[in-house]
């Protein structure tokens, strides 16, 4: 039988390789509770005009941040990414920093691979007209709203993510003007608690979205005000917690330090 203590390892194996480093080995009775390492960017690039991406992107740990146009940082609803994903891109090692516009578009299927925003504008990363977004590795915070919103049909995929300071982790739109089924799956998540209320992920029951979560730690919220999977009627709140339906996941794959 594989012991706690190698999985841990294992885990924490993983996440490192993609550029997650998780202080979450303890000693003795006291536990550590340390966030994600954020990565030191190689150089810094303003960017003042949407950059698109296609096929396989390497941004080589660069910072990008909005300049101009692309300057704001704010919750106001329209404004253009720094990158915008074509059907089929990959972005990966890359660092977006303040002012982080609206993050970055993808307009199909994308991968996010390693991506880190410093101080997500409006929304990290807004997923639209495919059927599977994979988000491996990385972390965002100061999201004074949502970090990923789902606009498109389709499954979102969250992994090794690390996740602080924000309002909610993913949200399956509630007012778009055409509607669908979404699917949301978190897996390895590192969360830092505020001591304010947000959501891990928020969906519409009324539109039969599921959200499945598995392997989430949540650090600093002796207060439980993480929640971990809210659920709508678009807009609605209607209530949380976990059921056979919609939000699939049980206490032991929550785990507090």
């Amino acid at each position: 039988m594989t012991s706690r203590n190698t999985r841990r390892r294992a885990l924490i194996g993983g996440l490192a390789s993609l550029g997650v480093t998780i202080g979450m080995i303890t000693t003795g009775t006291a536990p550590a509770a340390h966030a994600a390492t954020w990565p030191t960017p190689t150089s810094s690039q303003p960017v003042s005009a949407t950059i698109p991406v296609s096929g396989t992107v390497d941004g080589g740990m660069k910072r990008y941040y909005g300049s101009g146009e692309l300057a704001g940082d704010g919750q106001e609803e329209g404004q253009d990414p720094i990158f915008r994903l074509a059907a089929g891109a990959t972005l990966k090692n890359v660092i977006i920093g303040a002012p982080g516009a609206d993050g970055i578009h993808c307009e199909g299927n994308c991968t996010l691979q390693n991506v880190w925003w410093e101080d997500v504008g409006e929304d990290a990363a807004t997923f639209r007209g495919g059927s599977t977004y994979t988000v491996t590795g990385g972390g965002a915070k100061k999201a004074a709203d949502k970090v990923f919103q789902h606009n498109g049909p389709g499954t979102v995929n969250i992994s090794n993510f690390a996740v602080s300071e924000f309002k909610t982790l993913y949200r399956s739109c509630g007012d778009c003007s055409t509607q669908y089924t979404r699917k949301v799956n978190l897996s390895n998540i590192e969360v830092t608690g505020t001591g304010t209320t947000a959501r891990l992920v928020g969906i519409n029951v009324n539109r039969g979205d599921v959200a499945t979560l598995r392997g989430i730690t949540i650090l600093n919220d002796a207060s439980r005000r993480v929640i971990p999977c809210q659920k709508y009627n678009n807009n609605t709140a209607v209530g949380t917690g976990p059921d056979s339906t919609n939000c699939l996941y049980s206490a032991s794959d929550i785990t507090y330090r």
